[in-house]
C-alpha cells in the first residue's frame, strides 16, 4: 500500500509540472510574437524617417543652390560698387585740378556716392532676409511633415519651390471622381495641415483645385472643369474656416481648371497627378515691398 501510494504521487508531480511548463511555453510565444511585431512596425519606422530624411537633404541642397547663386550675384554687384566708387573718386579729383566743374557739382557727386554706400547696405538687408525667409520655409516644411506623418508622398507632397511652399494633395485622398464632397479620410489631413497654419498668424494662403484634360460628363451645378475646380476649392477653404477656424481674411479660394498641369495628362499617371488640389503659402509681398522703398 505505502509503494503505490507513493508512486501515484509522484505521476501527480509529473502532470502538475508538465502543465505548469507549458503554459510559461505559450506566454513566452506569445511575448516573442508581440516583440516581433513591434520589430517589424520599427523598421517600417525606421525605413519611412530615412525616406523623409532623403527628401529633406534634397530640399536643402536646392535651397543651398538657389543661396550660392544670390551669394555670387551679391559679390557681382559688391564688384560694381567698388568699380564705381574707385573711378569716381579719380574724375572728381581730375575734375576739381583741371577746374572743369564747380565744388558744388562736386560736392553733389560725393553725396551720390554717399548713396551708393547706402545701397550696399540695402543689399546686405536683402540678402539677410532672404536667407531668414529660406529658414522660416524650411521650418514651415519640417512642421507640416511632422504633422501629417507617414502619408504616402502621392497623396500628399510638401515642397518648397523658388522660396515659396507648395502643399498638394490628390483628390484621390480628397474627393470621390467627379465630386467636390471631402471624404472622412481627408478631413484628418486637412486638420493636421490646417494646425500648423493657424500657429503661422501672419501667413495668408491660396487653395487651388486643379483637375486633368478629361471633360467633365457630370450633371447638376457643375458644367465643366473650371466649375469642379473652383467648387473643390471652395470646399476646402469651407472646412479650414468652419471645421478648423482659420482666419477666411486670410484664404483665397482659386480654381485653375485643367490649365496648370504639373504632369503629362496623355498618360494615366499624368492626369493622376494632375488632379489634385494646391495649397499656397503666399510670399508677404508688403513686407517686400516695404523693404524695396527702404533707400533714398
Amino acid at each position: 500500500m505505502p509503494f503505490r501510494f507513493y508512486l501515484f504521487s509522484i505521476l501527480l508531480l509529473g502532470s502538475m509540472s508538465a502543465c505548469v511548463s507549458g503554459k510559461k511555453l505559450k506566454s513566452a510565444q506569445a511575448e516573442l510574437q508581440a516583440l516581433q511585431s513591434k520589430y517589424k512596425t520599427l523598421e517600417t519606422d525606421l525605413s519611412d524617417c530615412a525616406t523623409d530624411k532623403a527628401t529633406l537633404a534634397r530640399q536643402k541642397e536646392a535651397c543651398e543652390r538657389e543661396k550660392a547663386l544670390m551669394d555670387t550675384k551679391v559679390s557681382e554687384l559688391y564688384s560694381q560698387i567698388d568699380f564705381l566708387k574707385q573711378n569716381n573718386t579719380q574724375a572728381i579729383k581730375q575734375l576739381e585740378t583741371m577746374s572743369v566743374i564747380s565744388s558744388q557739382q562736386a560736392e553733389s557727386i560725393r553725396k551720390s556716392m554717399e548713396n551708393m554706400g547706402v545701397k550696399d547696405a540695402y543689399i546686405q538687408t536683402l540678402q539677410q532676409q532672404m536667407a531668414k525667409k529660406d529658414s522660416m520655409n524650411m521650418a514651415l516644411v519640417m512642421n507640416l511633415k511632422g504633422a501629417i506623418g507617414n502619408l504616402d508622398e502621392q497623396d500628399i507632397n510638401i515642397k518648397v519651390d523658388k522660396g515659396v511652399v507648395f502643399i498638394d494633395i490628390s483628390d484621390k485622398l480628397l474627393f470621390t471622381t467627379g465630386s467636390y464632397e471631402i471624404t472622412e479620410k481627408a478631413k484628418g489631413v486637412l486638420g493636421k495641415v490646417a494646425t500648423v497654419l493657424k500657429n503661422q498668424t501672419d501667413l495668408e494662403f491660396m487653395v487651388e483645385g486643379h483637375t486633368d484634360n478629361i471633360p467633365f460628363t457630370g450633371s447638376g451645378v457643375i458644367t465643366d472643369n473650371w466649375d469642379l475646380s473652383v467648387k473643390r476649392a471652395t470646399t476646402v477653404v469651407r472646412l479650414l474656416q468652419k471645421q478648423y477656424g482659420l482666419d477666411p481674411s486670410k484664404i483665397v479660394a482659386a480654381g485653375r481648371g485643367e490649365y496648370s498641369p504639373i504632369s503629362d495628362n496623355a498618360t494615366k499617371e499624368g492626369r493622376a497627378a494632375n488632379r489634385r488640389t494646391r495649397i499656397v503659402v503666399l510670399p508677404q509681398l508688403d513686407q517686400f515691398f516695404k523693404l524695396l522703398e527702404t533707400p533714398k
